[in-house]
């Protein structure tokens, strides 16, 4: 039995998590959403910060409740890429100084694999290939899976990734922070059909659109627009505005867009089995949506579990399972990366070290 201690301070989570063969033994997780809610977003120095004072107590507490000190793990994983370049030095650093004095094998372990291998806290990963749509504050993707390590991008979003255009969206409708939860529940009793808001397409040099990628900053500005014609259309100053109706619209098309092109990726594919993961992935309505997509195209849809769609450390251990299993593990002297696509994430276990 392997069992990995896994780090995780890429944005505004601290979390850490012990993991063996798969099934999770202990995981904690210290949020920083009321702190950011207060500027509308991330604020980078403060998260390292938060995450210098939390990571210690979470690797305490996961030690504690699984009864399972340091020095009995089998590995140490952390996040090294994507992410903020200071928050992901505190998982970093710590991981490696606590692989290097319990004489441990350590992982870096890139953030999107994590969100890849979290549908694996639910059920089973499906054979490959299939295919995952990782949907988050950072990231809209489509990603073809062939295996551990074995990634071939198929869409992407080519400005806000969709978790993005839920932020600036909610900031738009006067809600709160994060975005995707605000828009949520702005949106219940809404009429998602009242405003007709644009599908972002993304033109081709040769003609025609890319069938499968993303753009959602024009939906964003659209909004914006229709708020506007709205706020010169109220009779007084002080009437309210459709709230309900304009988020539930939004989130509508969001839906609609995500599930469209990724039910259209795997059938030209000829791909069975579609994978929803990534922080968006606990929306409501994309949910709903992708079951009601999948079943009329005969895919088989697996999501991730709702506690693990979001920053946790157990899908980081998760992936770390699958790289330690395949005689991998990663240089001490290994830093940190802002941005790595995911096809390159093998970089992360070649000696010397890749950054």
């Amino acid at each position: 039995m392997t069992t990995v201690l896994a780090l995780e301070t890429s944005c505004d989570e601290s979390a850490a998590a012990l993991v063996r063969d798969g099934a999770v033994l202990a995981a904690a997780v210290a949020s920083q959403v009321e702190e950011h809610a207060r500027w509308g977003g991330v604020v980078p120095e403060i998260a390292s910060r938060r995450h210098v004072e939390a990571l210690p107590q979470l690797i305490e507490r996961v030690c504690s409740e699984s009864d399972l000190p340091v020095a009995a793990v089998d590995a140490v994983a952390a996040t090294v890429a994507p992410g903020l370049v200071g928050a992901l030095l505190v998982a970093s650093v710590t991981g490696r100084t606590l692989a290097r004095l319990h004489a441990k094998p350590f992982l870096g372990i890139h953030h999107l694999e994590g969100h890849l291998a979290s549908v694996q806290l639910g059920e089973p990963l499906p054979p490959g290939p299939y295919l995952v749509l990782l949907v988050s504050g950072g990231h809209t993707e489509l990603v073809r899976v062939d295996g551990a390590g074995r990634y071939l991008r198929l869409g992407r979003s080519h400005d806000d990734a969709a978790g993005e255009a839920f932020d600036k969206a909610a900031r738009l409708l006067g809600l709160g922070y994060p975005g995707g939860p605000a828009i949520q529940a702005a949106a219940l009793g809404g009429d998602g059909n009242r405003y007709p808001l644009p599908k972002g397409r993304i033109s081709l040099p040769e003609g025609g659109f890319h069938p499968y990628d993303f753009s959602f900053s024009g939906l964003k500005t659209a909004l914006l627009r229709q708020v506007r014609a709205l706020e010169q259309q109220r009779p007084t100053a002080n009437a309210p505005l459709p709230v309900a109706d304009l988020a539930a619209s939004f989130e509508r098309v969001v839906a609609e867009v995500l599930v469209e092109r990724s039910c259209r990726c795997a059938r030209d594919h000829g791909l069975t089995t579609l994978v929803l993961v990534g922080g968006v992935a606990a929306n409501r309505r994309l949910r709903e949506q992708m079951a009601i997509g999948c079943h009329r195209d005969g895919l088989e849809l697996r999501i991730a579990p709702l506690a693990y769609c979001t920053d946790n450390a157990a899908m980081i251990g998760i992936a770390a399972c699958h790289r330690l299993s395949a005689g991998l593990n990663s240089p001490l002297d290994l830093g940190v990366a802002a941005r790595l696509p995911l096809d390159q994430s093998d970089c992360l276990y070649q000696t010397p070290a890749a950054f």
